[in-house]
């Protein structure tokens, strides 16, 4: 089975509202880092779920972060690794608040 698909597609982030350009590793929006919950696999486009995706934490990870994001429908967890393009405020935010760590 394959584990990843490459998608391109641009799109409107749900959150904030941002015009985000894909590139086809794209999966959240590099303003606010929510995503949406619409893939099983990455990049398929199966799931049915369709809820939000809210950062909760995010970890070093060499050059760059690993976020997590929680779904806030079904309740799945995601990592994805960040972009050069994603807000640094942002992220650090998630590093430093234990309110997003914690998903409380």
């Amino acid at each position: 089975m394959k584990k990843f698909t490459k998608t391109i597609e641009d799109f409107e982030c749900a959150h904030c509202g941002a015009m985000v350009f894909g590139n086809g590793y794209t999966n959240h929006c590099p303003q606010c880092l929510w995503s949406r919950h619409v893939d099983n696999n990455p990049g398929d486009r199966a799931s049915s779920c369709g809820g939000m995706m809210k950062p909760i934490a995010a970890t070093p990870d060499g050059d760059g972060f690993v976020i997590t994001h929680k779904c806030e429908r079904c309740g799945k967890t995601i990592k994805q690794h960040s972009s050069a393009n994603d807000d640094i405020d942002t992220i650090i935010a998630l590093t430093a608040n234990g309110e997003f760590i914690f998903g409380k």
